[in-house]
This record gives structure tokens, sequence and C-alpha cells, in this order.
């Protein structure tokens, strides 16, 4: 049962990689506030299994060098709802 509950955590995340990833194409300008090379991390504030999935995930590759990009978005059923708020985390 856990396999399969992983399995689906992992499909819906990435369909929403993919929805990230369009629209990162459609809007090159969100680029231009990125770092060159990142880690894409999306936290759906509706979906807290991928959340919690995705923030475990981070923590485990953790200083590996690459700066971390959040994308918080919405969405419904694996689609996207809204516009992916898209940003680098700073530190205090």
């Amino acid at each position: 049962m856990a396999r399969k509950l992983k399995s689906d955590i992992v499909e819906r995340n990435i369909s929403l990689s993919g929805q990230i990833m369009k629209y990162l194409l459609d809007h090159p300008q969100v680029f231009d506030g990125l770092p060159d090379d990142f880690e894409l991390v999306i936290l759906p504030e509706d979906d807290v299994e991928i959340t919690l999935f995705n923030l475990e995930l981070l923590k485990k590759r953790s200083g590996q060098g690459k700066p971390v990009v959040l994308a918080r978005v919405k969405s419904r059923a694996e689609k996207i709802t809204s516009e992916p708020s898209i940003f680098v985390p700073v530190a205090a």
C-alpha cells in the first residue's frame, strides 16, 4: 500500500512539474530573476502530501551546491489553477 501511495504522489508531482516547465517556457522572462543552475521545488498549496514529499526530498538533497527555487502553486486534480509564484528564498 505504501508503495502505491508513493507512486501516486510521484505521478501527481510529475504532472505538476510538467505544467511548471510549460509555464516557464511560455514566460521566459521569469528566468531573469532565477539563478542559472537551480533545484526546483514545487509546493502545491492544496496538496499537503506532495508538499511534504518535496520538502523531504529537498532535505535529503540539501548541501549539493545548487540554489533552491520554490514554486508555490494552486492546483486541483493535478492541474495548476493560477499563475505559480516562483521565487528564490532568502536566508535570514
